[in-house]
């Protein structure tokens, strides 16, 4: 089965520090089935990593690694992303008090009836509330 994946769940796969069994489980059941993610996701997931490398907790080759790791993972880009912004995913922000990139996520899982992987807080709060699976942790 294919799931959301968000880009907390992406960054633990390339940290040992972060990683949990869960978010390894994840990180084989996305090479199997593959993921889908928005748009936005490689926007958020890279700068997440450039953030690291700023605060020189990793490298510039090890990011270039980690961009490569995450780059072999069966993703799909979800192209309705993008035309749903200001509709129901600006209506599931305001419902749920998210960012709208977060609403982003949930907006995808709800129409795609997949389950959600995050570690946001805020994002399996909304979920739940959404009745929408919730992995990872």
């Amino acid at each position: 089965m294919s799931f959301v994946l968000d880009s907390s769940v992406a960054l633990t796969w390339c940290f040992d520090d972060e990683k949990t069994p869960a978010t390894e489980s994840l990180f084989d059941l996305a090479g199997e089935n593959g993921v889908i993610v928005p748009l936005l996701w490689p926007a958020e997931t890279l700068n997440g990593l450039l953030m690291a490398e700023r605060r020189k907790r990793i490298s510039a080759s090890q990011r270039k690694k980690m961009i490569e790791l995450l780059c072999q993972t069966l993703l799909e880009f979800d192209l309705e992303t993008n035309d749903r912004i200001w509709t129901e995913t600006a209506q599931l922000a305001e419902r749920n008090r998210l960012t709208v990139y977060d609403a982003a996520y949930l907006e995808l899982a709800l129409r795609r009836q997949l389950p959600l992987a995050t570690l946001d807080e805020d994002l399996r709060r909304a979920a739940n509330k959404e009745k929408i699976e919730v992995w990872g942790k």
